[in-house]
């Protein structure tokens, strides 16, 4: 089973995703509030902004601060962690 990174540190396994898609129309919207009221809703967004909406085969809806063109890169990949971000390096004076 390969898992998909949908950013700070949440999984999706791969081979459940039916679909990747934006947020933005009202289909959408109304699949959103239906998982939400069937309590199959997901939100891996830690507060942050919707991107993308994952469709598993299990009817769950999965909410994710990703584009999702960038969902489907990962997917693609063969490395399931995401890069670490740099840490700042302080330079210390003489």
């Amino acid at each position: 089973m390969k898992l998909i990174n949908i950013g700070y540190g949440n999984l999706v396994a791969e081979d459940r995703i039916v679909a990747v898609v934006s947020p933005e129309s009202a289909p959408i919207k109304r699949i959103i509030a239906d998982a939400k009221e069937r309590h199959t809703l997901i939100d891996a967004t830690y507060g942050r902004r919707t991107k993308a909406v994952i469709i598993t085969d299990s009817e769950h809806v999965i909410l994710c601060a990703l584009v999702p063109e960038k969902v489907a890169k990962r997917g693609g990949e063969d490395h399931q962690e995401e890069p670490a971000e740099e840490e700042e390096l302080s330079h210390s004076e003489s």
